[in-house]
């Protein structure tokens, strides 16, 4: 189904087109910004010795990437600053990155990073611990100018003074079309006994029980209730104790995907299109008919590091709509920079279509954001869930 179809209510099949594009993608953008990162890359490895860097700590399969392992963006980055990224893929999930940094963070210490990317609901609660740094705007003309509107106020952070859009996404779920050709259509499908132990879920709650609150006609954005909460939870519990659910992970479930311990899951978008390039087309991404839910992760800067004028440096390349055009055309996320859809039509028209990149309003229509928990709430929700993870 070509992605500029969006009349489909479900939005089947949102990543078909990028997918058939991907891999002659991959070939244009090799051509041009590929050969001259390679061209950076030897340059950069002779003057290394006095370059100062910064550490970006992120998610899995979230930038450019070559044949070589190289990032093509980050080289132009380091060509046009001078500065040295040392790109590290450490965050798997948001609570056990926070885990491993929070005793740094409250004592003001260096955590390692001097930047990393985070989801909503994390960065709220660092912002309100005072555990990241506030930006210098002026320092940031293409973040200041580029910013997708409907980004610049959230409730935890307005005029994005600590916070800046990385890229977002939607949660759904996908299935191994080899193992399963006749496809599923909602979570409960997830449920069906001939794929007992063969299913994973991911183990962000406001994705794994806001996907099951949908399914049971409750919506994640508005007022629900701990009732609300508690019933989803019951239902993801029940699955677990049963052996239906294999695996509950955060970015490690493609490992699964891949090796076929699990043959459909809940999963983020852009991940299938970027596995699917990387590991042959079969796997097939949608959002459940009774909708998916809508995320944004977010560059910020930790209180303990001492490089946030490079790190500005960094996240303002990043706004630059040629240059997010270019991430977008191989992570497939949501990019949140004005200008971006008309710099990916000049890369392929395709992939200006494509609805997990450039989302319509009719797409939007089907997914919802989890709305933010008081303090009483994230502990009572998220102590439920972590009891299931945990098999209490």
């Amino acid at each position: 189904m070509p992605q500029n179809l969006p009349e489909d209510p479900t939005i089947r099949s949102l990543v078909q087109a990028a997918r058939r594009a991907q891999m002659s993608r991959r070939a244009m953008i090799l051509g041009t910004a590929g050969t001259i990162g390679a061209a950076s890359a030897v340059s950069l490895t002779a003057c290394a010795p006095s370059r100062d860097s910064i550490t970006w700590d992120n998610w899995s399969l979230y930038i450019d990437e070559d044949d070589a392992g190289d990032y093509p963006t980050l080289l132009g980055f380091e060509d046009e600053s001078g500065l040295r990224v040392n790109y590290r893929v450490e965050v798997d999930d948001n609570n056990t990155y926070y885990a491993k940094v929070k005793d740094q963070l409250a004592l003001g210490q260096d955590i390692g990073a001097d930047v990393v990317c985070l989801t909503d609901w994390m960065v709220a609660r660092l912002i309100r611990q005072e555990y990241v740094q506030k930006f210098d705007k002026a320092a940031m003309p293409n973040a200041t100018g580029n910013l997708t509107p409907s980004l610049l106020q959230p409730d935890w952070d307005p005029g994005r003074t600590h916070s800046l859009p990385w890229q977002g996404g939607f949660a759904g779920i996908c299935w191994n079309k080899e193992k399963l050709p006749n496809g599923l259509k909602n979570i409960e499908d997830l449920w069906d006994p001939s794929l007992k132990g063969r299913v994973g879920v991911l183990s962000e709650m406001r994705d794994t029980i806001g996907l099951i609150m949908l399914s049971q006609g409750i919506d994640i954005s508005g007022d629900f209730s701990a009732a609300d909460f508690a019933k989803a939870n019951d239902v993801f519990r029940e699955q677990v104790e049963s052996g239906q659910i294999r695996n509950i992970k955060g970015n490690s479930y493609i490992e699964d995907l891949t090796n076929e311990d699990t043959l459909a899951a809940i999963v983020w978008s852009g991940d299938v299109t970027t596995l699917n390039a990387e590991a042959g087309d079969k796997w097939e991404f949608m959002i459940p008919e009774t909708g998916g839910t809508l995320w944004n992760d977010n560059f910020v800067a930790p209180v303990g590091s001492k490089k946030l004028e490079d790190v500005q440096k960094l996240i303002d390349y990043y706004y630059d709509p040629a240059v997010a055009a270019e991430v977008a055309a191989w992570v497939n996320y949501i990019t949140p920079v004005v200008g971006a859809k008309e710099e990916a039509e000049k890369i392929d028209p395709e992939l200006a279509d494509n609805q997990l990149i450039f989302p319509n309003e009719e797409t939007l229509a089907q997914v919802k954001v989890f709305r933010g928990l008081t303090a009483e709430e994230e502990e009572d929700f998220g102590g439920q869930f972590q009891n299931v993870l945990l098999g209490v």
